[in-house]
């Protein structure tokens, strides 16, 4: 269960990068756009240097979609477009653009930071471009700085550009923490629809989808398994002679040793009722019926209680390999089959029956 919620996290957070970048991709069709039109307007203004530079910025832009068309890294594609944008706004607010108006650009910075990166890091990074502009506003006279602002145009941008900032934070902040619960309560949700609620075990559903891929994997490369279907003998009895609370404490206690004894890479799910079913991926017949009797042996002698009374719990089970089966109808078939006549034959068994000697677990043996 553990690895289907990881495996839905991962899938969201893959649909979620891609998501991404499309809109980094987007966003850079459209800032060379801007670019090239701002700088045509630049060069007609008789503002050639500036015209120039916006148009140099396009050719970094360019080679970072290109670059993610061909590689696919996302890492490199945000990193790549960062260090651009934050290249570009160094240049606006050193040379002030046209007219004193190049750090107004910056204002579209927080947003696409906080978006593409994590709270954190977005808060380092934007710490870091403030210094930066505090450097350039309050030392004209560094090398690179050709612009001048008033004080009165200093604390506007700052305190705009604060207001706006904090304002992406809360939002980006708001959008994860709804995301992470949509996320969980999926996952929630999915865990329940494929878990039984009492034992904590795989439910039927999830078991028959197990028991597909299974099949499918034996198609394509024939790696053998085997299923285990099980049947708590009489155990209607116990619910009426010591209730039904009996009988779930009994379900419960039996879902938990089973769980002990198997693999980590088989399956145990309640198959029904007081029936289960173990899957066993690359186990033969002979290694199946040997895990199904030690099962059988620890259920017997099992201290099986509630409320401090002792309650009488043995199991039958139905064997079968998929290599004397053609699908999993018909293996399933077999082994209720097998657990009939391991039933009529005085349950406490498994069918089918072999030697003590012919079933002795060898190399690769789930026991």
């Amino acid at each position: 269960m553990t690895d289907t919620r990881t495996s839905s996290h991962t899938l969201s957070t893959k649909h979620e990068e891609r998501q991404i970048s499309r809109l980094l991709n987007g966003l850079s069709a459209m800032a060379i756009l801007f670019l090239t039109g701002i700088g045509t307007k630049a060069w007609y203004a008789d503002h050639v240097l500036h015209a120039w530079v916006l148009w140099l910025f396009t050719i970094p832009i360019i080679i970072n979609i290109g670059w993610y068309a061909w590689s696919g890294n996302q890492t490199v594609q945000k990193t790549g477009l960062l260090i651009i944008v934050g290249l570009l706004f160094t240049y606006l607010i050193a040379s002030g653009g046209e007219g004193n108006t190049g750090p107004l650009w910056f204002y579209v910075f927080p947003p696409l930071l906080f978006y593409v990166t994590s709270l954190k890091g977005g808060t380092a990074i934007l710490l870091f471009c403030y210094l930066l502009a505090i450097l350039v506003f309050q030392f004209p006279d560094l090398p690179g700085v050709t612009a001048e602002y008033s004080s009165d145009f200093k604390i506007r941008f700052f305190a705009t550009l604060t207001f706006e900032s904090i304002f992406c934070f809360v939002l980006e902040a708001g959008r994860l923490q709804a995301r992470n619960k949509l996320v969980a309560l999926a996952q929630a949700h999915e865990h329940a629809a494929r878990t039984d609620e009492l034992t904590g075990l795989a439910n039927r559903r999830d078991m028959q989808s197990r028991l597909n891929t299974e099949f499918s994997r034996y198609e394509r490369s024939g790696h053998h398994f085997s299923v285990v279907l099980i049947d708590l003998d009489l155990f209607k009895r116990i619910n009426d002679e010591f209730g039904h609370d009996a009988g779930d404490e009994v379900l419960r206690q039996f879902a938990r040793l089973t769980q002990q004894l198997i693999r980590q890479s088989d399956v145990a799910a309640r198959w029904g009722g007081e029936e289960f079913l173990l899957l066993l991926p690359d186990t033969t017949l002979l290694q199946a019926l040997t895990l199904a009797e030690r099962l059988r042996a620890e259920v017997a002698a099992y201290p099986f209680l509630h409320r401090h009374q002792s309650l009488p719990v043995t199991i039958s089970a139905g064997v079968c390999s998929i290599s004397t089966s053609g699908s999993v109808n018909e293996l399933l078939r077999q082994a209720d089959v097998q657990l009939y006549n391991a039933k009529e034959n005085g349950r406490n068994r498994i069918a089918p029956r072999v030697r003590s000697q012919t079933i002795a677990p060898g190399p690769g043996s789930p026991a």
